[in-house]
């Protein structure tokens, strides 16, 4: 029987890195196949060809290079011989290119993002094994039809879901609130459970000016009405609780709501939905009648990213609300 076929595309990040004597500090150093022949056996279970994409660390992808990254993923599991996608990336960014590639590509072909978190010069290098089991899940036939999906540490977590959780632990890639979808084990992807799929965005572009705010205690206005002068297309709150903010906030909120600027509600706590259950000023209840999307369980790093997308295909605010709160809210 033949083997699958996965395509592996190599982004850089700390899988790609050794430490520069000189430097005293890792940088990308290893070239694809050298990463790869590091993963031994690997031809006994896939049909491997690799892409290199380029060497970027986490912190130097942005929204256009991830926007490259969708139209060559797009075009590889449009291929025939391609059974999957696997693709390695920094992992100080990579919730935020999996969720893009989550949201805009199709889920008929398994995609799995992989990275590692110590670089070829330390003791313990997990790069090698964290690519080996995800090749094993792309090569699953149930691993189709659940999006994009992140392995590590030998457990698969959905794009939707998992973040990052601790600086250096191995880990450190948790989905918090309902545990991973599943397993490697035996070199076999082993699954527990499903996801609810979101909305897939089909398009080739995404909307720039989307900042992110943190609010934090006696915060007032000001970088509301920053981002308001920029000429912001949408703004993310993480917001406090269930989705609360000071009240010295709020006239900086109605002000980009006037503005049709979508402003979008996520909590600044790790894990748990925001909703309106308060009605005092700043609280959760005003801000939604008064415009405020309210966004789920997202974290503001991938609120962001789906405010990007959603914003290049809908256009008023019915829409845009629809498709944050869909299936979360009664009303």
């Amino acid at each position: 029987m033949s083997l699958k076929k996965v395509a592996v595309v190599f982004t850089g990040g700390t899988i790609s890195m050794k430490v520069d004597k000189r430097l005293e500090a890792a940088i990308p150093a290893m070239s694809s196949q050298e990463i790869l022949s590091m993963v031994t056996n690997i031809d006994k279970f896939a049909d491997v060809e690799t892409i290199t994409f380029g060497k970027f660390p986490g912190p130097h992808m942005n929204p256009d290079r991830i926007m490259e990254l969708n139209q060559l993923v797009k075009a590889l599991i449009a291929r025939d011989d391609i059974d999957g996608v696997v693709i390695t990336h920094g992992t100080d960014s990579i919730e935020e290119t999996a969720f893009f590639l989550d949201l805009s590509l199709p889920d008929h072909k398994p995609i799995v993002m992989v990275a590692a978190m110590r670089n070829g010069s330390e003791l313990g290098y997990d790069g090698p094994s964290n690519l080996s089991a995800a090749i094993c899940t792309a090569i699953s036939d149930q691993a189709r039809g659940k999006g994009v999906l992140l392995v590590m540490n030998n457990e698969i977590n959905s794009a939707q879901e998992v973040t990052k959780t601790h600086t250096m632990s191995l880990d450190t890639f948790k989905s918090m609130e309902f545990g991973p979808l599943g397993i490697i084990d035996n070199d076999e992807a082993i699954f527990y459970r499903d996801i609810i799929r979101h909305p897939h965005i089909d398009t080739d572009f995404y909307v720039k000016d989307v900042y992110l705010i943190k609010s934090v205690v006696g915060m007032d206005s000001e970088f509301i009405d920053f981002c308001i002068a920029k000429g912001a297309k949408g703004i993310i709150i993480e917001g406090m609780g269930r989705g609360n903010l000071p009240p010295e906030m709020v006239p900086g909120v109605m002000r980009a709501i006037e503005k049709d600027i979508r402003v979008v509600m996520v909590s600044r706590c790790p894990m748990g939905r925001v909703y309106d259950s308060y009605g005092y000023e700043g609280g959760g209840k005003m801000l939604r009648n008064a415009g405020v999307i309210f966004g789920g369980n997202l974290n503001g790093q991938k609120a962001r990213i789906k405010l990007m997308l959603a914003l290049t295909v809908y256009h008023d605010l019915a829409s845009i609300k629809q498709f944050f709160e869909k299936d979360l809210y009664s009303k």
